[in-house]
């Protein structure tokens, strides 16, 4: 039946059309020239027509194998790219990495240089904010932001960690001196809830009486709103900057401030055949603080 074809038949017949020759076509698709021809030869008395016209020394297509030849090419084509596109190259392995969303955002521009070194090992960025160890994601690295007198012996620290106060392009010019801060709506970040604290009393000034006026629960959301010149907030300095190198509508409008924290790097698994890859990413990753 016409409707039941071999689709290695049709990948020979698309080769050997292409190329014109049986025996280079063979090459190709690492096939004895004799199977290609039998190939050929079962597809035509399926369909019932001849797709070439063969010669002593030469090989041309019929018209209707010219006509054939388009339709083939394109089904082909369209099957390698919803293949690739759905399930991608084969990769040696994919690693998982947990971090905040700005973590992630901060990371994206410099990922280009780990995958160069390493382009048969994927990764998967997956948010901490909703995330844990029974939700499917079999976790390979964290990336935690930690005090940086915690004692855990397996985590690495990246780098210590400084706020700084961040409002719109708009209001940049109405903020001379720390106590301004409060004079336009704070906006507070979930996780996040003692940088307000940790900043005013850095320079002496109260800080019980500032109350949120918008709570969101990333960072990232917190600079959307800051850009829209919906107040003021208070976040990780990298991430600022990440955010103005990006054209974000914001300014940095105050010293930095230590958090008294920093960011770690801890491997999940403690299987050495299972871990080289993410310890490479690991020591990788030290290279970008």
């Amino acid at each position: 039946m016409k409707n039941n074809l071999n689709l290695n038949w049709l990948r020979t017949f698309e080769a050997a059309a292409r190329h014109l020759s049986f025996t280079t076509a063979s090459r190709e698709l690492g096939l004895t020239q004799t199977a290609v021809s039998q190939h050929i030869k079962a597809l035509e008395g399926q369909l019932g027509q001849n797709l070439f016209i063969r010669k002593a020394k030469s090989l041309q297509l019929t018209e209707i194998g010219r006509a054939y030849l388009i339709s083939v090419r394109d089904s082909l084509e369209h099957i390698a790219f919803s293949t690739n596109g759905l399930f991608g190259p084969a990769l040696e392995k994919t690693i998982v990495v947990r971090a905040s969303a700005a973590m992630i955002i901060w990371l994206a521009p410099q990922l280009a240089s780990f995958q160069k070194a390493y382009p048969g090992i994927g990764i998967k960025l997956v948010t901490s904010l909703w995330q844990n160890d029974r939700e499917g994601h079999p976790v390979d690295v964290d990336i935690l932001l930690a005090p940086q007198t915690q004692s855990d012996t397996r985590m690495v620290k990246l780098s210590d960690e400084y706020i700084v106060p961040v409002c719109g392009v708009a209001n940049e010019h109405k903020i001379k001196k720390p106590e301004d801060l409060i004079t336009f709506a704070t906006i507070h970040v979930l996780g996040f809830d003692d940088h307000w604290a940790r900043y005013l009393s850095a320079y002496g000034l109260p800080h019980a009486d500032v109350s949120p006026r918008v709570i969101v629960d990333t960072s990232v959301a917190a600079c959307e709103l800051v850009a829209s010149n919906n107040g003021c907030t208070i976040m990780i300095k990298r991430f600022a900057e990440q955010a103005i190198s990006a054209s974000r509508q914001i300014r940095i409008v105050g010293a930095p401030v230590d958090t008294g924290q920093a960011h770690y790097v801890l491997l999940r698994k403690a299987d050495p055949a299972e871990t080289q890859v993410s310890t490479a990413f690991c020591k990788w990753l030290q290279t970008r603080f």
